[in-house]
């Protein structure tokens, strides 16, 4: 039997969440408010509290959703992740990267600690976790060993992408960079060059 109540409750929480997105790339993240986000579905503020029970509880269901998303993005590229180990890693974090600069809102959330108070909770958290587990099986299987070695591409990684959302929003002066970031990555951890056809 369907459960037509859950159904709605399910549909109008993921409006708000569609909603909340909006506003966020509007106007910001940390300006977001629950007046915004009621506004846009037609509904009155203290409504929302029937849904989630604060404004952080949809900050969280923002992060939750937005690494779970990418655990989609994970899951297409990973069969192509069997080439090289240096160029499966400059895959990684292109994905990443694009991933990240495509929508500045989302990375901040996901990657960035800029809203006071928030902390995902354990549920929401879990597919950021997720994410790092299969990216360090990755490496491990490259024979990428060594947790410094991981948290130096996340920092690569990571600061390209603050530059290039800083500095040069919709162009590719850091893109451009990633490249050559990740052949210094892959330098440094010993990772056979690339075979290039002639």
């Amino acid at each position: 039997m369907r459960n037509r109540r859950a159904e709605r409750q399910a549909a109008t929480r993921t409006e708000i969440l569609d909603a909340a997105w909006e506003v966020a790339r509007e106007k910001g993240l940390a300006d977001l408010t629950l007046r915004d986000v009621a506004t846009r579905i037609g509904m009155r503020a203290p409504s929302l509290y029937s849904y989630f029970a604060s404004k952080n509880a949809i900050y969280d269901a923002m992060f939750g959703q937005a690494w779970t998303d990418y655990i989609a993005v994970v899951d297409a590229m990973e069969p192509t992740l069997h080439e090289s180990p240096r160029e499966a890693l400059k895959q990684m974090g292109q994905n990443f990267f694009d991933y990240a600069v495509a929508d500045p809102a989302r990375h901040q959330l996901m990657n960035q600690r800029t809203i006071p108070g928030f902390e995902p909770s354990p549920e929401s958290y879990a597919p950021a976790v997720e994410v790092a587990d299969r990216a360090r099986a990755h490496f491990a299987r490259y024979g990428i060993s060594g947790p410094e070695k991981f948290d130096l591409f996340t920092a690569l990684i990571g600061g390209l992408i603050n530059a290039q959302l800083a500095n040069d929003p919709g162009g590719d002066r850091w893109a451009r960079l990633l490249d050559d970031a990740m052949d210094m990555l892959a330098d440094h951890a010993g990772l056979p060059k690339s075979r290039r056809t002639p």
